[in-house]
């Protein structure tokens, strides 16, 4: 078996975060707006749980913002979590764990039973409706009374169809240009890691478990407000929006 030793997880960090911006050119905005309102809500040493954290991307913002802060990631994805395990070996306010967020026991395997923060980014599009409903209803239950709910992702309005194309028009057009210009796209980015001699066997382990892409449901921002208010958040809201993502935070 091929070790880790040597393999540099910040060049492996540093090229998931390009693919994605690929996709999200404002990704950095998102997360300092979602730490911004960590800091507001919860103060600057918080408990948070990175839910689906892939490569621990959220993880890393927080801590380098928050020093006091620990985190626990929880992921299904060998190849992501490789990389995150990778990222934070030594760090003892790091804990990561494999979980399918599907199986109702996931919450078993984490290591506290509640949170100040619970923050993910686009990732739970991966879910269909009612199994994202189910998963919010764990949320809650993981959230202290006080606490923060904060999901940046995909949230399509159906009933505006027209500013929809236009904007994806928009938005494909400058992904092309990019790609033209050399960027790596998500199977461009796959087809470096199975490659690679220290996560080619997680990856081929990942695409075992997820196949290609997931095609789960994108509703829309006032769909994730109205379930996380009837799961047991008091309030919910977006607080930042671009023309196609949205990061809605609930307070418990």
């Amino acid at each position: 078996m091929t070790t880790s030793a040597g393999t540099d997880w910040a060049a492996w960090q540093e090229s998931w975060d390009r693919q994605q911006e690929w996709y999200m050119p404002d990704r950095e905005e998102r997360f300092g707006i979602m730490l911004d309102m960590v800091e507001a809500l919860v103060g600057t040493a918080p408990r948070v749980l990175d839910l689906a954290c892939g490569t621990g991307s959220i993880t890393a913002r927080l801590l380098r913002r928050f020093p006091g802060a620990t985190s626990t990631g929880v992921d299904l994805d060998p190849a992501l979590l490789a990389i995150a395990q990778g990222t934070f070996e030594g760090d003892d306010r790091v804990d990561l764990v494999t979980a399918d967020l599907k199986d109702p026991d996931w919450p078993a395997k984490l290591p506290y039973d509640s949170y100040d923060a619970v923050l993910t980014a686009t990732a739970l599009h991966w879910l269909h409706s009612e199994p994202l409903a189910a998963l919010y209803g764990q949320v809650a239950e993981l959230v202290r009374d006080g606490g923060v709910f904060m999901n940046a992702d995909h949230m399509i309005d159906d009933t505006t169809p027209r500013i929809n194309a236009a904007e994806r028009a928009r938005r494909h057009a400058r992904m092309d240009q990019a790609k033209r210009d050399g960027a790596l796209d998500w199977t461009d980015w796959w087809q470096l890691a199975a490659q690679d001699p220290v996560l080619g066997e997680p990856t081929a382990r990942r695409f075992e478990i997820y196949g290609e892409h997931a095609e789960g449901d994108m509703p829309p921002a006032a769909w994730h407000a109205r379930v996380l208010r009837e799961k047991g958040f008091a309030e919910a809201r977006p607080v930042w929006c671009s023309p196609s993502d949205t990061l809605l935070l609930a307070l418990k």
